[in-house]
């Protein structure tokens, strides 16, 4: 089979237009004509014998195949830019919105935020840590630079890299839980993807429950869990030493794996945002397991 090099340049306007929504901002962005956007997009098709993109009156659809290239698009810019900025010596500077989840563990990533600030400090941060819908949203709306959220169960535009964590039931080490009783959930609030998969978990085997506690931080439903007001569902990073592992042979069945995306627009990426990118995949490498 012969071997099919992608250009950059093509990958890039590729990216642009899909982070822009259409071929006329992403010509403004890259300094081109309209027609010569088109023109690459015809290019890059005819390279990958598929088609990429369509439109649906004004709005801009990927095929199947857009959509795997794009991710594959996303990480390959990804390593041209850090390999550039390596040899130019540029320096990080600007400020960045990140979005955090709040249903997934974000104690590790605030750190490696952290590590990253003391190393350029002409790079100042605004972090927003909320469930992954509204964090999702907020990057589409361009009101984050990048963000960490656990994927929707539909489409997930901006997506550059996925891992699975699989999530496990905490409860205090010292209060015990009645098995005659429902179950006292901690939790996050309606639309945290831990607690519906908790949910589902229990009703799987026909065990009752019920909302004990609520709360958005994730340190409340921590110290929520050790007083023994509720069980909850953490990553292991998460899990505490005054907390224990609940197991099926408790009753608790084994939860549904989370899958943690990264998320950014490539066109919007300064290059503060294209160093922190790699620090968080290094991060979540190894918080989780990195899935194709």
């Amino acid at each position: 089979m012969e071997t099919v090099n992608l250009p950059i340049d093509l990958l890039r306007t590729f990216v642009t237009v899909i982070d822009l929504g259409g071929y006329t901002r992403a010509a403004e962005v890259l300094h081109r004509t309209q027609p010569a956007i088109s023109l690459q997009m015809r290019r890059l098709e005819e390279l990958l014998g598929r088609p990429l993109l369509w439109f649906e009156g004004r709005t801009l659809r990927l095929t199947e195949s857009g959509e795997t290239l794009a991710i594959h698009a996303r990480r390959l810019l990804h390593i041209n830019d850090e390999v550039v900025a390596a040899f130019a010596g540029a320096k990080a500077t600007g400020a960045l919105r990140v979005g955090l989840p709040t249903d997934f563990a974000v104690a590790f990533l605030q750190e490696t935020i952290s590590d990253y600030a003391r190393r350029n400090p002409l790079t100042t941060f605004e972090i927003t840590c909320d469930l992954s819908s509204r964090i999702r949203d907020l990057l589409h709306r361009n009101e984050l630079d990048m963000a960490v959220a656990i994927l929707d169960p539909g489409s997930n535009p901006y997506l550059v890299r996925v891992w699975e964590e699989q999530p496990i039931w905490a409860a205090s080490r010292d209060h015990p839980i009645d098995p005659t009783l429902p179950v006292p959930l901690a939790t996050h609030p309606e639309g945290c993807e831990y607690r519906r998969r908790m949910i589902s978990a229990l009703r799987s085997v026909g065990r009752d429950w019920r909302i004990a506690y609520t709360n958005p931080g994730i340190a409340e439903l921590q110290k929520a869990v050790a007083s023994g007001i509720g069980v909850t569902a953490l990553t292991r990073k998460t899990l505490l030493a005054d907390m224990r592992v609940l197991s099926p042979d408790e009753n608790f069945p084994t939860l549904e794996k989370i899958a943690i995306g990264l998320f950014y627009k490539h066109s919007r990426l300064s290059t503060a945002g294209r160093g922190l990118v790699g620090d968080l995949i290094a991060g979540l490498d190894h918080a989780a397991t990195p899935r194709p």
